[in-house]
């Protein structure tokens, strides 16, 4: 298994690296912002002082900026996807294929799927792209 970038995607992701000395594993485009995943521990590199680093990039490439922290982990790193929100992550597997259930104060909710379900559709792919997850069901 392997991401498979595009030319603009590689792009983004070098100027990211570049900016913020973090590793980056993955990068996502969607209409309005950019999600970066970074190795594990580089977190805080890739925020900056005070968020300076994700302010920079922001600023070049004019789009909004999320970064997600990966983990080799299925569990921890749909929790990474969704923070700040807490959520109570649950991998079950059937027919040999994996599922993430998602328990959310329902006051959250909302926030979880986002806009149109933009959020729940980004930590689907990202999931998918990382871990071969088949579906994220929210409770």
């Amino acid at each position: 298994m392997g991401v498979r970038l595009s030319s603009e995607s590689i792009r983004y992701l070098t100027l990211f690296e570049s900016i913020t000395g973090a590793s980056v594993k993955d990068c996502m485009v969607q209409d309005d912002k950019i999600v970066f995943v970074v190795k594990k521990g580089d977190m805080g590199a890739a925020i900056g002082k005070g968020g300076i680093n994700i302010e920079k990039v922001k600023e070049l490439i004019g789009k909004r900026i999320e970064v997600v922290e990966h983990s080799d982990d299925p569990i921890k790193f749909v929790e990474n996807i969704f923070k700040p929100i807490q959520v109570d992550v649950k991998l079950q597997e059937k027919d040999e294929k994996k599922f993430i259930q998602i328990t959310v104060n329902p006051q959250y909710k909302g926030l979880v799927i986002g806009k149109g379900g933009k959020n729940i559709n980004k930590a689907k792919e990202l999931a998918r792209r990382h871990h071969e997850i088949e579906d994220i069901l929210i409770k």
